[in-house]
């Protein structure tokens, strides 16, 4: 089990929330995903560590930006 960290901006609501863990969700061995919309927080479990920018590439899909924490 791996566990990554990202900030990610741009997030206001729940719905930013959503549309961030329906992008993640669609990577390969993700298991968990925890979006706190106030600090920005994404913390991702995964069953393998995940290519970093195929995170970015999720998050960015969804329309926000992120970098690792």
């Amino acid at each position: 089990m791996t566990i990554a960290n990202y900030t990610v901006t741009g997030m206001t609501c729940g719905h930013c929330a959503g549309s961030v863990r329906a992008e993640v969700g669609k990577l390969g061995g993700v298991t968990d995903i925890a979006v706190d919309v106030p600090t920005g927080r994404l913390t991702i479990t995964s069953s393998a560590p995940l290519d970093e920018s195929a995170v970015l590439g999720a998050v960015d899909e969804a329309g926000y930006s992120a970098t690792p924490a």
